[in-house]
């Protein structure tokens, strides 16, 4: 303990027992013991209890001079702050412009990041309808050759039928009769080309035509929907003509029972197949025209020959359309977007 402290300390002690009266009555006094002295025991007592006053005084002392110090360190770090009533320092138009650049080039610079990015993406997006469309496409191209083969076929065959019925005997048929009357006159959607319009509806659908910044690819798209809805409607009206004439036909002249044991010789999922192989068998199954007493020549020869001018129509107008723009579809998919034949 420092001899400031100490001083400090008892100069402490002596002002709060100034006060206190010297004279102590007599009861307070210490006895004297045997031999006439007071007793240490009592005195001692007396100086611990000043010690301990010392000691609980000196911590109280040692916080009021931290706290004195956390002060001065206070107003030391305030002094420095920055004070708003001191002036500025004044800016050359220089540094406004060169702030004023950096934070225009960084607006700028996340711009181009963000057209990038979108321009990255589009890009992406552009190639994966591409690539849709091109698959639904070339399967129609597909789809589209087979039926246009398999609808040639069937206009031999009604060509082979109008001319039996003119002049050609109707009770003793040839073996060849039945599958030219069944291909020509009963199997319709066999021969029905449908083309596929999912990915082109989604993409119209979507507002997804956009990605496409090919003004010939577009218009071409364009086209191709007009020649969807033509063929389906020319294969509407071949439909209505199977169902009146030609079906009320059919029930009246049309030996059923014939069809039906074909079908349980070959039990293949596919009718012209069935009939394919028929031809190309030994088998010959029995067949005849019914209720031949009504059977008009004339009149069946002309109802198969205007619904082969129907197909013959189809075939030449409409599928020849969807087939031309279909082709050149795929040639710019191919050449825009590095697709192969496959």
């Amino acid at each position: 303990m420092s001899y400031y402290k100490k001083h400090i300390t008892w100069n402490n002690i002596m002002e709060e027992n100034k006060n206190i009266p010297l004279k102590q009555p007599a009861e307070n006094i210490p006895a004297a013991g045997p031999s006439g002295k007071v007793e240490n025991k009592e005195i001692s007592t007396s100086i611990e209890e000043i010690i301990s006053s010392e000691e609980n005084i000196l911590p109280e002392t040692k916080r009021i001079e931290t706290t004195n110090t956390a002060k001065e360190n206070d107003m030391e770090v305030h002094h420095h702050a920055h004070n708003p009533a001191a002036p500025h320092h004044k800016k050359s138009w220089k540094s406004y412009f060169w702030e004023f650049l950096m934070l225009f080039l960084a607006v700028f610079c996340g711009f181009l990041a963000e057209y990038q990015l979108e321009h990255v993406i589009e890009h992406q997006r552009e190639k994966e309808f591409a690539k849709a469309l091109y698959a639904e496409l070339l399967d129609d191209s597909t789809a589209a050759a087979n039926k246009l083969s398999s609808r040639l076929e069937k206009e031999k065959d009604m060509d082979y039928l109008t001319s039996y019925f003119r002049d050609s005997s109707l009770t003793n048929l040839p073996k060849k009769f039945y599958p030219a009357y069944t291909t020509s006159l009963y199997l319709i959607n066999t021969y029905t080309f449908e083309p596929k319009d999912g990915i082109l509806s989604q993409l119209k659908n979507s507002g997804s035509l956009r990605y496409f910044k090919s003004i010939v690819l577009q218009k071409l798209i364009g086209d191709i929907s007009v020649n969807i809805n033509t063929v389906r409607t020319r294969n509407e009206q071949e439909y209505q003509y199977f169902a009146s004439p030609i079906k009320p036909f059919m029930l009246k002249y049309y030996d059923w029972s014939w069809i039906d044991s074909l079908r349980k010789m070959d039990t293949t999922a596919n009718v012209l197949d069935v009939i394919n192989n028929y031809r190309q068998s030994n088998q010959n199954i029995e067949s005849n025209i019914l209720n031949i007493a009504s059977f008009d020549r004339g009149e069946a020869s002309n109802m198969i020959l205007f619904y082969k001018q129907m197909m013959v129509s189809t075939r030449t107008l409409q599928m020849k359309n969807y087939i031309q723009t279909n082709h050149k579809i795929l040639t710019v998919l191919r050449e825009n977007y590095s697709l192969k034949n496959e």
